[in-house]
């Protein structure tokens, strides 16, 4: 039961993170879609894990290489995906939606992990 209640919370944060992002560049008031390239992290995040996925062996090995290349490709395009706004603020492309961004990242930071 523990495991439901964590996967809802975990859905829930997600769907509250993406609609903060959305809410967050359709202010027409600001005219900046620029965070929007976030969500390309999100549908590579998982990329490198089913790659490792497909061409490990499934041996009973508790780690192999293939996997922890995957975890460390992973683990760069998280980091990715919460410095691109950071960016996004220091060259002033989007200076009160990257704070909105900020707050989506975090909302979504467990949605990333494996």
């Amino acid at each position: 039961m523990a495991g439901i209640k964590a996967l809802v919370a975990l859905s829930f944060s997600g769907a509250i993170g993406l609609t903060f992002l959305m809410l967050g560049c359709a202010l027409e008031y600001y005219g900046v879609y620029w965070p929007l390239f976030v969500l390309i992290f999100y549908f590579i995040c998982p990329i490198p894990h089913f790659i490792a996925k497909r061409v490990s062996d499934d041996s009973d090995a508790a780690s192999s290489a293939c996997r922890e290349l995957a975890y460390f490709f992973t683990t760069g395009i998280v980091v990715s995906a919460f410095g691109f706004p950071i960016i996004l603020a220091r060259v002033e492309a989007a200076f009160f939606l990257c704070l909105v961004e900020e707050m989506t990242l975090a909302g979504n930071s467990g949605r990333t992990s494996l």
